[in-house]
């Protein structure tokens, strides 16, 4: 039994390294976002396997925390970048506002 669950904990830290990885490397905002949504996904499943094995409950609460932080900074980033996106727009706008006041 002692040899899954080290085999469990090499694949949490294999997978939590690929997704290290991304989260520096990802090109895109996007990519960030996703791969930190997976981080605390996974880290929530060490958790869970940690109460698993040591047969308690006590990390419940530590477990909806990091799924609420999750879950806010998911919609915090996906608002910025809504508001990002029609940035450039209202740039555009006011260029063209400067431009004629010039003329």
């Amino acid at each position: 039994m002692t040899v899954l669950w080290i085999i469990a904990g090499a694949i949490f830290a294999v997978a939590a390294l690929v997704v290290l990885a991304r989260l520096i490397a990802g090109p895109t905002l996007i990519d960030r976002l996703i791969a930190s949504d997976v981080l605390l996904t996974t880290l929530i499943l060490v958790v869970g396997a940690e109460m698993l094995i040591n047969g308690h409950t006590r990390t419940i609460p530590l477990m909806v925390v990091l799924g609420a932080t999750a879950i806010l900074s998911s919609v915090a980033v996906a608002r910025f970048i809504s508001r990002a996106g029609a940035e450039p727009a209202l740039l555009d706008e006011a260029e063209a506002e400067d431009d004629d006041a010039h003329l």
